[in-house]
């Protein structure tokens, strides 16, 4: 066991998106409250992790690490070299703090990180949220201690004696959200306490695809008032929406840029609309509502639709090519909200695959490896 006198130092690196950086905070969180353990962050320098760690009270430090470019082999020279300093740094920083553990999250800095804690002899973590592992942690697994993972199937990518499936962290307030009544949720956001509720939600920035979507579908949507709509656009996009169609929002279509009372919002639907992250997933799974998934293109190996998939696989979820959203979302939508038995289906097949206690469990694992 840890010597009482001596303070738990742990380092959690990576981030580069919500998707990381949350689950990240989660299980840090935990560490903190239940092992009393002291937290340094280290990410990417630029990187949504620089703002967003700081303000959840950590303290953090930047690596010049940036991904590969497929488009010009000029920058890569330039990513080389800003990884063989990060490197450097990563090294400096290990020594300097002398952690007892390393938890990777994924993202650019967590490579430089978890290598050289590696080469250091201190015991690894990794934390892969998403179906389908990135390039880093499937070159950073041969060496982990511990690989938690939050989907089946994932010795494809990583030895199988190391993996364990805890699932994704998820916010707190996810947690509890089945405490709250749908028709005070409803009343929260001044709708009718009775009528069907579709929550829209395209991440913090936002689903170009999906806004269209509903968009393009206004006049439907502002005439049928049996349905409600609790709409974040995403802030990237409201000002254009609000100046296009927001005169013509009817009462019971809510447009906002972003909400921050999610678990409102969660209570007060009866079907959502998503992109599939793999965060928001696994939040969706402890919510139990049905759910049309939309996954975004635009991201790394296309991980969202296989997150999606391996929802749709065992009847969690529906899903809509994000090239077909225009013209199929809306529609989909509205026939679900008519199929009560399907309804019934989806929701009890998502809540099947929820694992709200993941980040006590992870943080349980990370433990083990300092006492070991």
């Amino acid at each position: 066991m840890h010597k009482p006198d001596k303070h738990i130092r742990i380092i959690i690196s990576g981030g580069g998106t919500g998707g990381h950086i949350f689950p990240a905070l989660s299980i840090a969180d935990e560490l903190k409250t239940k092992f009393s353990a002291d937290i340094l962050f280290v990410g990417a320098e630029g990187r949504m992790e620089m703002e967003k760690v700081p303000q959840a009270g950590y303290p953090i430090k930047g690596l010049p690490v940036k991904g590969f470019s497929r488009k010009s082999m000029l920058r890569n020279f330039e990513v080389l070299t800003k990884l063989m300093k990060s490197l450097r740094m990563a090294r400096r920083i290990i020594k300097e703090y002398q952690p007892d553990v390393v938890v990777g999250v994924g993202g650019y800095a967590s490579g430089p990180v978890l290598w050289q804690a590696n080469r250091l002899g201190i015991p690894t973590l990794i934390q892969e949220q998403n179906s389908y592992a990135g390039i880093t942690n499937k070159l950073l697994a041969k060496k982990a201690n511990k690989i938690c993972v939050a989907y089946e199937g994932m010795h494809r990518y990583f030895p199988a004696e190391k993996i364990e499936n805890l699932g994704n962290p998820i916010r707190p307030a996810v947690v509890n959200v089945n405490q709250y009544s749908t028709p005070a949720a409803r009343d929260f956001w001044r709708l009718n306490t009775d009528k069907k509720t579709v929550l829209v939600v395209g991440g913090s920035l936002g689903a170009g695809t999906i806004n269209t979507s509903l968009e393009k579908a206004l006049s439907q949507l502002n005439q049928n008032k049996q349905v409600q709509w609790i709409w974040q656009c995403g802030k990237y996009y409201y000002d254009g929406l609000q100046r296009r169609i927001g005169q013509q929002l009817a009462d019971h279509i809510k447009l906002m840029p972003f909400i921050s009372e999610m678990n409102q919002a969660y209570a007060a639907a009866d079907v959502i609309i998503s992109r599939a992250g793999a965060g928001t997933l696994s939040e969706l799974s402890v919510v139990g509502k049905p759910v049309v998934l939309v996954p975004s293109p635009n991201v790394a190996e296309d991980h969202q639709t296989k997150n999606a998939m391996a929802l749709v696989e065992k009847d969690a979820a529906l899903w809509i090519p994000d090239n077909e959203a225009v013209e199929k979302l809306v529609p989909e939508v509205l026939n679900l909200l008519k199929d009560s038995d399907k309804q019934g289906k989806l929701a009890s097949s998502v809540k099947k695959l929820a694992k709200p206690n993941a980040a006590t469990e992870i943080a349980k694992r990370v433990m083990n490896l300092i006492n070991k």
